[in-house]
């Protein structure tokens, strides 16, 4: 198992972190890694939520039915 170091973490996010792990009946580190494999997973979760709602933004666009077709618009321009 990999080891994770991190620097500067505000003394008041510390103190938050270690009474959440004591509420957990946790070690700190067990909660850190805890926090953020959920924030991994919905992280995850977000990006597959973004791909499906552009895929379905993409499906379903339709011009509204008073815009002019593309010939419309050639016989329009060549009127000119």
């Amino acid at each position: 198992m990999n080891t994770l170091h991190v620097r500067s973490v505000p003394d008041d996010l510390y103190q938050r972190l270690q009474q959440l792990a004591r509420a957990r009946n946790r070690s700190l580190s067990a909660q850190v890694v805890e926090m953020l494999s959920q924030s991994l997973e919905e992280e995850e979760l977000r990006l597959k939520q973004a791909s499906v709602l552009a895929s379905i933004r993409r499906r379903r666009f339709s011009p509204p039915a008073e815009s002019l077709t593309s010939l419309d618009l050639l016989h329009e321009d060549r009127k000119r």
